[in-house]
């Protein structure tokens, strides 16, 4: 396997991802691979995670199964609180609601990475502990303005200006951010990658 030409392909529009996987020095095309992303009923956080990872793996897939030697990254990263998931806000106040509930309270951000080629498909899982200290009401007001919360899990992006109001992190900082470098890193090494 290791002599056999790879292509990565990364099945995220996130420019966060894109810009972690950088990092690792690795080469890649973007596909859009988008799928309905929901908890079915009864389904544990964790489970959620795993499944739209592996979903968003499988749909890359699909588009370039035919590439010889192709290898498609998939990725989801949920904020959980209390064993409820915290996705992406749908607006300002859903984005408010989320903050309020963090503030003063330390929470999880699950991040699971799928990785699939032909016939073999693998995955792995991160969590990280986060603190978000109080947030006083005019200070979290002004970051919902500067809209930075919107599209991110849990209404905060930790690289960005909520950074001002975590005192602690316990895990990963770019799993936080949506793909856990070293776990990455090793995942992809099994499919022949160097990174």
């Amino acid at each position: 396997m290791a002599n056999e030409s790879r292509t990565l392909f990364l099945a995220s529009q996130s420019p966060r991802r894109q810009e972690l996987l950088r990092q690792l020095g690795l080469s890649f095309e973007v596909l859009d691979a988008t799928i309905e992303e929901r908890q079915l009923p009864g389904e544990s956080a964790l489970d959620y995670v795993r499944r739209v990872a592996r979903d968003k793996a499988a749909a890359g897939w699909m588009q370039v199964a035919h590439i010889p030697g192709a290898v498609v990254l998939g990725s989801d990263t949920e904020v959980v609180l209390d064993g409820v998931v915290f996705g992406k806000p749908v607006d300002r106040e859903d984005a408010s609601r989320m903050l309020v509930l963090l503030s003063g309270r330390t929470h999880e951000v699950h991040t699971a990475v799928a990785v699939k080629s032909a016939g073999r498909s693998s995955d792995v899982l991160h969590t990280s502990k986060v603190r978000i200290a109080d947030w006083p009401e005019a200070a979290m007001s002004s970051y919902l303005d500067s809209g930075e919360s919107m599209g991110k899990a849990g209404a905060y992006a930790i690289q960005g200006r909520a950074a001002a109001w975590i005192p602690s992190l316990d895990g990963s900082h770019s799993g936080v951010m949506g793909l856990p470098l070293f776990e990455t890193a090793q995942l992809l090494r099994e499919y022949g990658l160097d990174c």
